[in-house]
């Protein structure tokens, strides 16, 4: 049987370094640095300081084109969310015939600034969560690199997440409400919305506050935690209710018949084309009070347009019973008998 030479075994032995030996457990830089200066510590921190560099600017590196290349995509879902579906052609409709094609009306500015204000608070806290996700496993990964147990500070950092939790609710729970409140679009930026406490025209919606203005120019900012209901009075569409008071002998046909033909005149007047979305209505009388006969008619229109057709309805109303003889009760007089006005009397030149 055929042995290998005694001589051979002890090269092959030489090639595997030995315990005892510098760098024997280390790489490369260990052995170029001890090769070097021939200091065995110097050679082996050397080698930890560069590889675990390295090994920290990789991780760096990384997280910040992970991050880099997340915020662009979100830059562009953002973008598209922006510019909607088919907006040329909602404009087109809802421009009406009256409308020239390169103003918009005010409404659709309104949607327009709502979708692009939705867009880019979903967008600003979809990069706060990526930006946040990333930079914790940075921060674990190089802890971990340079030796440091993470295991501790993960569940430190959980202890201290459960006590901020816990002690500022009031903003988490706005920071959710406002979440949930821009994804379903509920209302947003030139709404007119009616929020309990306070009401008017949104003027900005940010994740803790919503800002708007009353009709008085008042601006209130209202914490979307504390929001339990929301009336919007100019989304999708809107309604015009007129509630029109009669003497009670007056021919309730004929007064019938004149509102809805004031109500239709205006439905097909060129300036109103793309507000009145639908053929006006007159519901009959709505109630029997001790000032008159109540008479509803009611016109459904486009967003934020209900008030201002409210208003000429009225002057066109008014007018036409004014044409037509139709007499509005006067408001009731209070009887005052003799002595109370000679009391009244004396007491005012007293």
């Amino acid at each position: 049987m055929w042995f290998p030479p005694i001589t051979s075994l002890l090269s092959a032995a030489a090639l595997v370094p030995s315990a005892d030996e510098p760098c024997a457990d280390q790489g490369w830089v260990c052995d170029q640095t001890y090769a070097w200066w021939g200091n065995q510590t110097v050679s082996e921190f050397t080698d930890h300081v560069v590889g675990g560099g390295t090994a920290i600017l990789i991780v760096l590196v990384v997280g910040f084109v992970l991050r880099l290349v997340l915020h662009r995509m979100i830059d562009r879902l953002v973008s598209k969310a922006e510019k909607g579906v088919l907006p040329d052609r909602v404009g087109r409709v809802s421009l009406g015939h009256s409308r020239s094609s390169d103003t918009a009306p005010p409404r659709d500015l309104a949607t327009a600034t709502r979708r692009v204000q939705r867009a880019q608070a979903m967008g600003s806290l979809l990069k706060s969560i990526v930006t946040g996700v990333v930079l914790a496993i940075v921060i674990t990964m190089v802890l971990a690199t340079v030796g440091i147990d993470v295991g501790p500070i993960i569940a430190s950092a959980g202890i201290i997440g459960i006590a901020l939790g816990f002690g500022a609710q009031s903003l988490v729970g706005d920071f959710l409400s406002g979440t949930f409140m821009i994804f379903e679009d509920q209302y947003g930026v030139g709404d007119v919305v009616d929020l309990g406490e306070a009401s008017g025209t949104v003027e900005a919606v940010s994740l803790r506050v919503t800002r708007l203005r009353d009709v008085n120019g008042t601006v209130w900012y209202v914490r979307n935690g504390e929001i339990v209901r929301v009336g919007n009075m100019s989304q999708n569409w809107a309604r015009t209710v007129l509630d029109v008071v009669v003497a009670y002998d007056e021919d309730l046909v004929k007064v019938r018949g004149v509102l809805q033909d004031v109500a239709h005149d205006l439905w097909e007047d060129d300036d109103f084309k793309g507000l009145i979305i639908e053929e006006p209505e007159v519901w009959g009388v709505e109630s029997l009070t001790p000032d008159g006969i109540t008479v509803r008619v009611t016109l459904k229109t486009a967003p934020m347009e209900q008030w201002a057709v409210a208003r000429e309805m009225r002057v066109r109303i008014k007018a036409r019973f004014d044409y037509e003889g139709i007499h509005v009760p006067a408001p009731a007089k209070v009887m005052v008998s003799p002595q109370v006005a000679a009391a009244a009397k004396t007491a005012t030149t007293s």
